[in-house]
């Protein structure tokens, strides 16, 4: 073998020497630091696209919350009329005290109408009604001309002057336990007139002339 090869057969090991442990760890250390920086930017920007959808959702919701307030309108209800002239003239034959709207004033709705016949003592007659201004007014009559009656319909009032109406004098009151009703109360000929409601005296008065 001439020196040449032998040179060539001891320098090949030289191109491929074993790394020394030093050098592995450096090398391994920077290929973690380099995953943990390709891992942190990955966290990162999926953290920011979460953020991103979080803050874009909260928008549309505010958008939509928005519309639905400015756009909602409350849904009326609808006032269910019935025919009470019947039964209005059924209880005249039996109590000449009854009284009814002749007429009704305009735009004004009978929703309710009852009345108890002497058997069912004491006798008592009542018609509920929806104003046009979409506010209630109910007639109470009864053949108790004492305070009892009264009481049952109204619960605690006070006085509160008086209306006179067609010429008749009607007592007001003022309903302690309901919240802005108030009602006029007559007594005479044997019976009990109330008219009472949250539509005001003004109202209260209106139908009050309407009674025959």
């Amino acid at each position: 073998m001439s020196p040449t090869d032998s040179e060539s057969t001891h320098a090949q090991p030289g191109t491929g020497e074993n790394v020394s442990p030093e050098q592995a760890e450096r090398a391994r250390v920077r290929a973690e630091a380099a995953a943990f920086r390709e891992q942190n930017n990955a966290n990162r920007a999926k953290a920011r696209t979460l953020t991103n959808m979080f803050w874009a959702m909260l928008a549309c919701l505010i958008v939509v919350a928005f519309l639905a307030i400015v756009t909602w309108r409350p849904k009326a209800e609808k006032v269910r009329a019935i025919e009470y002239t019947a039964q209005l003239q059924d209880a005249k034959k039996l109590a000449p005290w009854v009284l009814g709207p002749a007429p009704m004033p305009t735009g004004w709705t009978a929703t309710s109408a009852e009345f108890k016949a002497p058997e069912q003592s004491p006798m008592t007659w009542h018609l509920g009604i929806v104003t046009d201004q979409k506010k209630y007014v109910g007639l109470e009559q009864s053949n108790v001309t004492g305070k009892n009656f009264q009481t049952d319909k109204l619960g605690k009032t006070a006085d509160d002057g008086t209306s006179t109406v067609a010429g008749v004098v009607w007592q007001r009151k003022t309903l302690l336990d309901r919240h802005d009703e108030h009602a006029l109360v007559l007594i005479g000929s044997g019976a009990t007139t109330i008219v009472t409601g949250n539509a005001g005296y003004s109202a209260l008065e209106t139908f009050a002339a309407t009674l025959h």
